[in-house]
C-alpha cells in the first residue's frame, strides 16, 4: 500500500528546516555599518600607534623605541586625545566600509551557497575577496589616505590640519581628488586579501562548528573567538602590504613612484623586518576589531530578523 504523501506545505517546511537561513543584503548593510562604527571607537588607539610605528623610518632615525614609547610621547605632547588623532576620518569611513563589506559579502554568498544554504570555504574566500576589493575602492583608500596624512601631520613641527573637513579640503586643494587615492593598488591588494583570509577562516570555522546542522546557533563568545582567529590570520598574511600602503599614503609619499618601487626601497634601505613594523599593535587591534565586528554584526542581524521580515 502506498503511503500517503505529505501535504505540499509540510514538505516545504521540512525542506526549509534543513536549509540555512539567508541574510538579506539590506540587513547586512545596516548591521555592518553599526558594527563598524562601534568597533572603531573602541580600538582606534591601537591603530594610531601602529600607523606611527610604520611611518617611523630608520633613516630619520627612529623617533619611537616601541609601542610603549610611542604612547608615552604622544600623551606627553598631545594628551590622551592625541591617541585619537585621525579618528574622525576612520569613523566617517568605518560605517560605510563595514556596510559595503557585509552587504557585498552577503549579496555574493547568497548566490554562491549550495541547495542547503551552506557556503563552502573556497567560495567564502572568493566572496570575501570581492567584498574586500569593493570596500577598498569605494571607501577604504580615501579614508585611509586621509587618516595617515592626519597622523603623520601631527608629528610635523607645524601641523597644518585643524580638523577632518579642513584637512580633506587642504589635501584636495593641494593634490586634487587623486590626493585622497594614494596607494590605491596597495589598498586593493591589502583589503582584498584581508577579507578573503578573514571570511575563509570564519566560513571554515562556522562550518566545522555547525556540522550537519546549518541553523545551529553560535554563542557570541564563540563568534568572537572565531573572529579573533580570522583577524590574526589576516595580520600575518597582509602586514607587508599594510606597511607599503601606509608609506604610500604618508606626507612623504611622493618619493615612491609605484607600489613596487616603495616595496623595493623599504627592502633596500630598511631590510625585511621593516615589512612587519607595527605587527604587534596591529595584531591587537585587528583581532579585537574582527571579533567585535562579527559579534555585533551577528547580534544586530538577529534583532533585524525579528523586526524586519524579508523571507
Amino acid at each position: 500500500v502506498k503511503a500517503p504523501s505529505a501535504h505540499p506545505s509540510l514538505r516545504a517546511a521540512l525542506r526549509s528546516s534543513g536549509r540555512a537561513k539567508l541574510t538579506h543584503p539590506g540587513k547586512a548593510i545596516l548591521a555592518g555599518g553599526l558594527a563598524g562604527g562601534i568597533e572603531i571607537c573602541i580600538t582606534f588607539p591601537t591603530e594610531y600607534v601602529k600607523t606611527q610605528l610604520q611611518l617611523d623610518e630608520k633613516a630619520n632615525p627612529p623617533k619611537y623605541r616601541g609601542i610603549g614609547d610611542c604612547v608615552k610621547q604622544t600623551v606627553q605632547h598631545h594628551g590622551v586625545r592625541g591617541l585619537y588623532r585621525g579618528l574622525s576620518s576612520l569613523l566617517y569611513g568605518s560605517i560605510p566600509k563595514s556596510a559595503v563589506r557585509f552587504g557585498v559579502f552577503e549579496y555574493l554568498s547568497n548566490r554562491a551557497k549550495d541547495e542547503s544554504g551552506r557556503l563552502d570555504s573556497t567560495r567564502g574566500l572568493l566572496c570575501g575577496l570581492g567584498a574586500g576589493v569593493m570596500e577598498a575602492v569605494l571607501v577604504v583608500c580615501p579614508m585611509e589616505t586621509v587618516k595617515v596624512k592626519f597622523i603623520h601631520d601631527q608629528t610635523s613641527a607645524n601641523p597644518r590640519y585643524r580638523g577632518f573637513f579642513h584637512g580633506v579640503r587642504e589635501i584636495i586643494r593641494d593634490q586634487g581628488l587623486r590626493g585622497t587615492y594614494q596607494g590605491l593598488t596597495a589598498t586593493v591588494l591589502k583589503q582584498g586579501s584581508n577579507q578573503a583570509i578573514r571570511f575563509f577562516v570564519m566560513t571554515s570555522l562556522k562550518n566545522w562548528y555547525k556540522g550537519d546542522n546549518p541553523n545551529k546557533p553560535i554563542h557570541p563568545l564563540v563568534t568572537g573567538a572565531f573572529g579573533a582567529i580570522a583577524g590574526a590570520a589576516s595580520v600575518f598574511g597582509t602586514t607587508p602590504l599594510d606597511v607599503i600602503k601606509t608609506r604610500m599614503q604618508g606626507l612623504e609619499a611622493q618619493k615612491y613612484k609605484t607600489t613596487l618601487d616603495c616595496a623595493s626601497k623599504i627592502m633596500k634601505y630598511e631590510g625585511l623586518a621593516a615589512f612587519y613594523k607595527g605587527t604587534v599593535p596591529r595584531l591587537g587591534r585587528v583581532c579585537l576589531d574582527v571579533a567585535i565586528v562579527f559579534i555585533i554584526y551577528e547580534e544586530v542581524v538577529k534583532v533585524l530578523n525579528v523586526v524586519w521580515k524579508t523571507d
